[in-house]
C-alpha cells in the first residue's frame, strides 16, 4: 500500500430511505474523480464563504467544469452570526436568478454553518435538491456534514429552523485543515473528543495519547480521528436518522454549549468552544447524578482544557441559564433533557431536576 493510499478512509451512512459514502483523505478536492458521479452537463451551484472561496473555491470549480458541469459559485459573508433567513435568502435569490431546477446540484464548500445553510436551502429550493457536502474544518467534518441535519439559527435559538436532508456524498479532504487556525483545530477538536465519552473508551483514550499529533494537524493522526468519529455518527444516524431517540447521545454537552452561544451571542464563542466548555458541565452533572466518578469530570476537563478549548463557562445567573437552555430541541414540555454519561462510553438522554442542575452551574459560577 502507498503511503498516499494508506491516508484514505471510507466510510458508509445508511439511512431507510438513502445510503452514501464519505470520503477521507487527501488531494479530493481538485480531483475529476471526486465528482465523476454527478450527471455531465447537469448546473452545479458552489456554495462557500468569503473566507473560504479564495483558497478552495477554484480547484474544486475547475475538477467540475472538468467532469463536464455547469459551474456558477454564491459567496456567503463568514460567521456563526451570519446562520440567518437574511442570508438564506442569498442563495435563493441565485438559484432563481441561474434558473437552476430540480436537477441542479448544490456543493456546500466550507465549515459547519455553510454546510447547515446550504444543505436547508437544497431541502426547501422546489421542495428538495440534492447536494454535496465538502466540509473545510474539522468540526464540519467530524459532525455537521454528516447525518443530514440542516439549518440556520434564530435568535433565541440556535438551529431551532430546519430540515433532515441527506447529502449525496460529503468530501472530507484533510488538505484543506493546513489552512485553519490552531483555534478553529480546537474548536473540531472538541466534537472529536465528543466521541470517546458517548460511544467508545478505547477512542477517548487514543485521543489522549495522540492530542498533540491532532493539534499539530498530523495528517495519519486525522485520518485516524475524522474515520473513527465519522464511523461512530454513520452508526448513531443509522438507527435514528431524525434524532427521534438515540441520536441525541450525538449533543453531549450541547445544551450547556448552545446556551452559551445563544446568551454570548452568536460567533463570540466558536461552537466548538461552547461544546467543548459544555462537555464539562454535562461530566460534572453526570457524577452529581451518581453515574461517573470525579476522577472522570477531571480527566475529561483536562483533556478539553489541553486541547486549546475553555472550561470555564460565562458568569450568569442560574435563571438566565435555565430560560436559555429550555430553547432546545431536546426539551418536552418545557422540561430541559440532558445527554449525561452512564458509563465511559455510554450516554444517555435524562431529564434532570432543575434544582439539582442549578448546584452544577453554581460550581461553576453561576450566580443566584
Amino acid at each position: 500500500m502507498s503511503s498516499n493510499a494508506a491516508l484514505q478512509a471510507r466510510v458508509d451512512v445508511h439511512t431507510p430511505g438513502h445510503t452514501y459514502p464519505i470520503h477521507i483523505g487527501v488531494g479530493l478536492l481538485g480531483a475529476p474523480a471526486t465528482w465523476a458521479g454527478l450527471r455531465p452537463g447537469g448546473r452545479v451551484v458552489v456554495v462557500t464563504n468569503d473566507t473560504v472561496a479564495p483558497l478552495y473555491a477554484a480547484p474544486v470549480m475547475g475538477a467540475l467544469q472538468a467532469s463536464g458541469q455547469k459551474v456558477s459559485l454564491v459567496a456567503l459573508p463568514d460567521g456563526e452570526a451570519h446562520k440567518d433567513w437574511g442570508t438564506l435568502q442569498r442563495i435563493f435569490d441565485h438559484l432563481l436568478a441561474q434558473g437552476a431546477d430540480r436537477r441542479t446540484v448544490l456543493v456546500a464548500l466550507g465549515g459547519g454553518v455553510v454546510g447547515d445553510m446550504t444543505g436547508f436551502a437544497a431541502a426547501c429550493y422546489m421542495r428538495g435538491v440534492d447536494f454535496i457536502q465538502v466540509p473545510t474544518t474539522l468540526l464540519s467534518q467530524v459532525d455537521s456534514s454528516v447525518g443530514g441535519k440542516t439549518g440556520i439559527n434564530h435568535p433565541l435559538g440556535k438551529n431551532m429552523i430546519g430540515a433532515f436532508h441527506q447529502p449525496l456524498q460529503v468530501v472530507c479532504d484533510l488538505d484543506a485543515l493546513r489552512t485553519l487556525p490552531a483555534r478553529e483545530l480546537s474548536a473540531g477538536l472538541a466534537e472529536v473528543i465528543k466521541y470517546g465519552p458517548i460511544a467508545d473508551a478505547a477512542f477517548l483514550g487514543w485521543i489522549e495519547a495522540h492530542l498533540a499529533e491532532l493539534r499539530r494537524a498530523d495528517t495519519a493522526a486525522l485520518v485516524h480521528a475524522v474515520r473513527r468519529s465519522c464511523e461512530i455518527k454513520a452508526e448513531v444516524v443509522g438507527q435514528d436518522e431524525k434524532e427521534s431517540g438515540l441520536r441525541a447521545i450525538l449533543n453531549f454537552g450541547h445544551t450547556f454549549g448552545h446556551a452559551i452561544e445563544a446568551g454570548m451571542g452568536y460567533g463570540e464563542w466558536l461552537h466548538g468552544e461552547a461544546v467543548g466548555c459544555g462537555m464539562v458541565l454535562a461530566a460534572d452533572l453526570s457524577c452529581e447524578l451518581g453515574l461517573v466518578p470525579a476522577s472522570f469530570v477531571s480527566r475529561l476537563k483536562g483533556l478539553i482544557e489541553a486541547a486549546g478549548l475553555p472550561v470555564k463557562p460565562p458568569i450568569w445567573p442560574v435563571a438566565q441559564w435555565m430560560s436559555l437552555m429550555r430553547v432546545d430541541k431536546k426539551a418536552q414540555d418545557g422540561e430541559i433533557r440532558f445527554v449525561v454519561i452512564e458509563a465511559v462510553g455510554r450516554a444517555a438522554v435524562r431529564p434532570v431536576d432543575d434544582a439539582l442542575v442549578a448546584r452544577v452551574l453554581r460550581r461553576h459560577g453561576a450566580t443566584d
